[in-house]
């Protein structure tokens, strides 16, 4: 439900003038604007149970909090809008402006894939691009069509895939001493 508007060089100048619409979602990504519209309601369901799994973990550990999509201001012309980031509170209070968007790059960065060619190549290629280049320590793209989540690691300042967990896997990371996430959590349904 995403599509890029080619030809014009946006900045955050140009989306601060777009009509404000609780329904869309604008983020400028080496200059291209992408505007998509809210995700369905089990995008955010699987949104929610990140979220809700990574804070309980920063509230028990101490060492930082989980925000869901919070507002990452790189540059002038890079300005997304992630799913769910993780950011310790030594890094927090670097990368945090006044107005509490982030200016830097959070340590985790999580995105639930939307449904269309366009919005994975978003995800997997472009951001995967521009939080590899920010710093971002570690990238999940959650894909609740196919039950799956990627896991991606800075390695040689790079973000590479070190994983592909399925359902019956368990997510760790090295970021997160002692988190452990069924993997099956975040999909299960009642129906």
């Amino acid at each position: 439900m995403s599509q890029p508007t080619g030809g014009v060089r946006w900045t955050i100048q140009d989306v601060e003038a777009l009509p404000d619409n609780e329904w869309i979602r604008y983020e400028i990504i080496d200059g291209e604007l992408f505007v998509t519209r809210s995700p369905h309601h089990k995008h955010q369901q699987v949104t929610g149970r990140l979220f809700a799994v990574l804070d309980e973990w920063s509230l028990s550990s101490g060492l930082g909090e989980a925000s869901i999509m919070p507002g990452l201001i790189f540059s002038d012309s890079d300005n997304v809008v992630p799913d769910v980031v993780w950011v310790s509170y030594e890094r927090l209070v670097q990368i945090q402006d006044e107005a509490g968007h982030f200016c830097g790059a959070p340590e985790l960065v999580v995105e639930v894939l939307s449904p269309g060619k366009v919005n994975e190549n978003r995800d997997r290629s472009a951001k995967l691009k521009l939080y590899s280049v920010q710093g971002v320590r570690e990238y999940w793209i959650v894909d609740r069509l196919s039950q799956r989540v990627e896991i991606y690691r800075r390695n040689q300042a790079q973000l590479m895939l070190v994983a592909t967990l399925l359902v019956e896997d368990v997510i760790t990371s090295p970021l997160l001493p002692g988190f452990a996430c069924e993997v099956t959590r975040l999909f299960a349904s009642r129906a």
